[in-house]
C-alpha cells in the first residue's frame, strides 16, 4: 500500500487489504494533508458482513497438561477467554480510535488446545455500512491476552502469535479470504 500524495483526495472505501492483494492503493484513514481521519461511510449500503480472524498463544507443555487435565490455578481459562473475546469485539471502537461503532449481531469465539498452543478463532457478524475485521481481530487478541493472564502463574513466557484476518464477506469490495 502507498500513502496518498499531497493533493490526493481519498474517498470512502472498505478497510485496506493485506499487502500484495487487490485492495486499496492508499491508506483510507489518512486524508490528503496526511492527517488521521475517520472514514465517512454514510454513502455505503447497509449489508450483511462477516469477518473471521485467528491467532495462537504459544504456551509451555505444563500449561497444555493443565488445560487438558485439572485446569489452571485461576479457573476455567478457555471459558474466561471466550467471554473476554466476545466483550472485546463489542468494545472495539472504544479501543481503536478510528473504528466505527457498529451493531454487532453475533460473535462466535472458539478456543482449542493444540500440542503447543491455545488456538483461537473468532467470527463476527453485522448488518451495517462497514466491515467487522477489526472486531474479529480484537476478539482474538483480547481472548489471547486473557489466556496469558489465566496461565501466567504457570508460564510467564507465553507468546501471542499469528493474529490475522482469515476471511471477510460482504460490502462493496466483496468477499476476501487468505490464500
Amino acid at each position: 500500500m502507498t500513502v496518498p500524495s499531497r493533493g490526493a483526495t481519498p474517498g470512502p472505501s472498505e478497510p485496506s487489504e493485506p499487502a500484495g492483494s487487490s485492495g486499496q492503493s492508499r491508506l483510507t484513514h489518512i486524508d490528503a494533508a496526511g492527517a488521521a481521519r475517520m472514514v465517512d461511510v454514510s454513502a455505503k449500503d447497509v449489508t450483511a458482513r462477516t469477518a473471521r480472524a485467528t491467532g495462537r498463544v504459544l504456551v509451555a507443555p505444563r500449561v497444555i497438561e493443565l488445560l487438558r487435565g485439572e485446569g489452571v490455578p485461576k479457573g476455567d481459562a478457555l471459558a474466561t477467554a471466550r467471554i473476554a473475546g466476545i466483550m472485546g469485539a463489542k468494545r472495539t471502537p472504544d479501543l481503536i480510535p478510528l473504528c466505527h461503532p457498529l451493531s454487532v449481531s453475533g460473535v462466535k469465539l472458539d478456543l482449542s488446545v493444540a500440542d503447543d498452543a491455545v488456538e483461537i478463532a473468532a467470527t463476527v457478524k453485522t448488518t451495517d455500512r462497514t466491515g467487522v475485521e477489526m472486531e474479529a481481530l480484537t476478539a482474538v487478541t483480547v481472548a489471547a491476552l486473557t489466556v496469558i493472564d489465566m496461565v501466567k502463574a504457570v508460564d510467564k513466557g507465553a507468546v501471542i502469535t499469528d493474529v490475522r484476518v482469515e476471511e471477510k464477506t460482504g460490502g462493496k469490495s466483496g468477499d476476501w479470504s487468505r490464500a
